[in-house]
């Protein structure tokens, strides 16, 4: 069996337009969350959100491509743009008026993407939906865009990142709730370590910040009603739901051979993936579901509970979430689940629904290659019931294993397991 390694991250999030610059907001604690701007909330209870800020979708697309693709491909493409020219695949362009960079000849073309969504081109879908009621009410016709159909589905995420990074191999869409990032990340590292040559694009991609989804999640109890930058509180007595938010994290991912002979920078290695259902409720989460999945991301790794140095949580600030989460470390590491800090990027992100699983997992690697473990904010009144030892502060650690949990509504699991190499150079 093949090591399968990271080469490459990318992303755009509520802390930044860059994978890096993300990160770098996260490790001094910053917030992405702000006001929502999108359309009116007036009426509504849920008034905050984790927008991007001065994304610039016109870097690696024309205005017609933008015009006819949901925002959620914007992302996506953007990302895995970013990814592809971390990770050395891209090189100067002197006639591609869109890009300045593009793929260099036959370094993709047989390589694969997979890449995960929860609501795909919703924000789309809910335009069209608008101009037919608008229609209706001015009794002017007003036909759907013939982009509706092709613009929205999940699968278009990974098959557009392929078309324009000119990846002819392995294509595939993935929606699996929250976890369908973290998910596609999974899927990738056994698609790699089972002989794809690679390498493959892998993450996921969100824009939900729409009424139907503010709404949506509103009403199902899922969000919270703080109206202030400190709603997303992970573990806190306090908190009461989770901030919707949008991005896109995308990852490349290699077989560490390969990465070797052409020189490539390595984060670090994924050795092990855990995916399960809990078999139980549509929206509840199981605490032994999740433990199962962190068990088998372990066991996969050939990790004991005293190697794991940290865990980056799923931590949305649900009051029922994140106490099923606490008690899924407690049953998967023992006693040892005490003594591991963990935090929660979604204190500053928001949830991001399947591009923060991506996301976090991309954060995960790099405490591993800087060595630092990032803050959870916000979190002031600790949750008895959530008495963990989750970290407050950014502070300097030497992390040789960590692991990554995602999870999502219908009891999906998805946990992965990463690892320093010995070539990954701080």
């Amino acid at each position: 069996m093949r090591k399968v390694v990271v080469t490459g991250i990318g992303a755009v999030s509520p802390l930044g337009n860059s994978f890096h610059e993300s990160w770098t907001s996260v490790k001094k604690g910053l917030s992405g969350i702000a006001p929502l701007t999108r359309f009116d909330v007036t009426p509504m209870k849920w008034k905050m959100s984790g927008e991007l800020k001065g994304f610039d979708a016109g870097l690696h697309l024309s205005q017609k491509e933008i015009t006819h693709l949901d925002p959620f491909i914007h992302y996506a493409v953007a990302a895995s743009f970013m990814a592809a020219e971390d990770a050395g695949l891209l090189q100067p362009s002197e006639k591609n008026k869109v890009s300045s960079l593009v793929p260099r000849p036959s370094s993709l073309a047989s390589g694969g993407v997979i890449i995960g969504s929860s609501r795909g081109g919703i924000t789309t879908i809910e335009r069209e939906l608008e101009k037919i009621y608008a229609s209706r009410i001015t009794h002017h016709a007003s036909r759907l865009s013939p982009y509706l159909m092709p613009s929205t589905s999940i699968n278009m995420a990974s098959s557009y990142v392929a078309q324009k990074l000119g990846i002819r191999g392995y294509c595939l869409g993935i929606s699996n709730a929250c976890s369908s990032g973290a998910n596609a990340i999974g899927e990738a590292y056994r698609l790699i370590k089972s002989g794809y040559d690679g390498p493959v694009f892998a993450g996921g991609t969100e824009a939900p910040i729409c009424r139907l989804c503010v709404e949506g999640y509103g009403v199902s109890g899922a969000l919270s009603k703080r109206n202030d930058v400190s709603a997303s509180r992970p573990f806190d007595k306090t908190r009461d739901g989770f901030v919707l938010a949008e991005g896109a994290s995308v990852v490349v991912m290699e077989d560490y051979e390969a990465a070797l002979k052409r020189g490539a920078k390595i984060y670090g290695e994924i050795i092990g993936y855990g995916n399960t259902t809990d078999a139980f409720h549509q929206t509840r989460p199981s605490a032994e579901g999740e433990a199962r999945a962190i068990r088998i991301a372990m066991e996969e790794g050939s990790l004991l509970p005293e190697d794991v140095d940290y865990i980056n949580a799923h931590g949305t600030s649900t009051p029922l979430g994140d106490k099923a989460e606490t008690e899924a470390i407690k049953l998967a590491l023992g006693k040892r689940a005490y003594e591991i800090p963990i935090s929660s990027v979604k204190s500053m992100t928001g949830h991001m629904l399947a591009a923060s699983g991506a996301f976090e997992a991309a954060v995960t690697l790099m405490s591993i290659y800087e060595g630092v473990i990032p803050p959870t904010i916000n979190l002031k009144t600790r949750d008895p019931e959530c008495d963990l030892n989750y970290i407050t502060e950014t502070r300097k650690a030497e992390i040789e294993t960590a692991i990554s949990n995602s999870f999502g509504f219908g009891g999906v699991n998805a946990v992965l397991a990463f690892k320093r190499t010995a070539n990954s150079v701080r």
